[in-house]
């Protein structure tokens, strides 16, 4: 009786143990016409996937790409996921026009128990998924790769909530720290956590994370700045630069990113580079990047994770961007920005008897902006001291401090023209936001019933 008691107790725990987590690492290669994918390899990570086992099908029609996990024998959907990538990003550069890239990308999901189908789709012209690759999967696939990637540095449990399928979990992973600067990494992770955490929505929803940190040691303090004329192998291949613009952070070693990563139970995150230059970056889906010197980093490193975390779009307009505009006004899949100005995207949210769309004070504020962007063009081309540029930064703060205020309380909630990097077809939520200035303010009202929306759904 007690062997069949514990035979049972073992096939209970065996069923509710969580399975392994599967990454497909693949190529995703073009031009802005054109784009093909190709497989480079499967792998099983070291640890279960830490997602709630309830939660596999992703319903938030967000992100410029999607996949579905199906099983072959039933066609049923296992699970899938919205997201965008560094290559969907590239593609409405300039240099997509003339020239083609290849970037690695990885898709992330629950171990399957039986041959699938996977199945990734891309938005089209009118805003739906249609299928762009396909291929096919069997856990009996001897080529799988199943041994563990080398373990970068011990995991630091910087705030632990709860298990790792009942919680939203956020990876702050280091890039750039050699190996005597672990403590500063720690030091860093610790002081930005407790600055997400507050601000709302985030604050009020504080147990409903685990944050980890990762520091892989790197040979030399810092990343990449190529247009200062530095250059350095960091251990996930951060650097400024990215497609030109010289704040803009990226990695595309992404194989390197995510073997790193998979020692630790993460759904987000987020890499702090070692450095002092204003710079970061986000990306919905896969990853969000700030340097942790910065005076501007506790502003940026919220910016940036609501990007990676929620889908958000960048709301402001008048500061230099590499993409090129498009001469549509499509609606926007991001939840914080519309090209409807009557503001159907957030109606629920509209203050009482607000005009839509809704004046503000729009050519003040231009006007300002634009002088404000030629002194930085000015900087770069001369190469003038950093201080120049962070001296521009507090004016532009103080400008906008003045002009837009900061009390929430008295915001209206409309449909403000402006956003989404265009000064004229789109619209945001509010005068004022995180995702819009760097003055201190909260998110706006769309921003904090997106963000606010995916902490509910993905913790439990």
């Amino acid at each position: 009786m007690r062997a069949y008691a514990l035979a049972l107790i073992a096939a209970m725990t065996a069923l509710a143990a969580p399975p392994a987590t599967w990454r497909v690492d693949y190529h995703h290669s073009g031009t802005a016409a054109a784009e093909i994918f190709a497989l480079d390899r499967v792998v099983r990570e070291p640890l279960p996937w830490p997602g709630h086992p309830t939660q596999n099908l992703d319903e938030s029609n967000l992100g410029k790409y999607f996949f579905e996990v199906r099983d072959r024998a039933t066609n049923r959907v296992l699970f899938s996921r919205g997201f965008a990538s560094v290559y969907g990003e590239w593609e409405s550069t300039e240099e997509a026009k003339r020239a083609a890239r290849t970037f690695e990308e990885s898709l992330r999901f629950p171990a399957p128990e039986g041959p699938v189908q996977v199945l990734l789709k891309k938005r089209d012209p009118r805003n739906a998924f249609r299928e762009v690759w396909s291929l096919l999967l069997d856990p009996k696939d001897n080529t799988i790769q199943t041994a563990p990637p080398p373990n970068p540095s011990p995991l630091m449990e910087l705030q632990r909530s709860g298990d790792p399928s009942e919680k939203v979990d956020l990876l702050i992973i280091g890039d750039g720290y050699t190996l005597e600067e672990r403590p500063k990494f720690e030091k860093d992770a610790r002081r930005l956590m407790e600055l997400l955490f507050a601000k709302a929505p985030f604050k009020e929803n504080r147990q409903a994370f685990n944050v980890w940190g990762l520091c892989p040691a790197s040979a030399q303090s810092g990343i990449a700045r190529p247009s200062t004329g530095i250059h350095r192998r960091s251990p996930l291949g951060c650097s400024y630069d990215a497609f030109g613009s010289e704040r803009y952070i990226l990695t595309f070693e992404n194989k390197a990113l995510r073997d790193a990563a998979s020692w630790a139970p993460y759904e987000f995150m987020e890499i702090l580079v070692n450095g002092e230059t204003y710079g970061g970056g986000g990306i919905f889906g896969q990853y969000a990047t700030v340097a942790s010197d910065n005076a501007y980093a506790p502003y940026l490193f919220i910016h940036e994770f609501a990007h990676h975390f929620a889908g958000l779009a960048d709301e402001y307009y008048t500061s230099d961007v590499a993409y090129e505009a498009s001469k549509e006004r499509l609606e926007p899949w991001e939840p914080n920005a519309t090209a409807d100005p009557k503001g159907q995207k957030w109606a629920g949210l509209l203050s009482p008897n607000v005009p839509l769309p809704t004046p503000w004070k729009k050519k003040a504020f231009e006007d300002f902006s634009h002088a404000i962007q030629a002194k930085r063009r000015t900087i770069r081309a001369e190469k003038r001291p950093e201080k120049e540029m962070d001296a521009l930064f507090r004016e532009e703060e103080a400008f906008d401090t003045k002009l837009l205020g900061t009390d929430e309380h008295s915001a209206k909630a409309g449909a403000f023209e402006g956003a989404n990097y265009e000064a004229s077809g789109y619209f945001r939520s509010q005068e004022d936001c995180i995702m819009f200035t760097r003055d201190p303010v909260p998110f706006c009202a769309a921003c904090r019933t997106a963000l606010f929306r995916m902490i509910r759904w993905n913790s439990r």
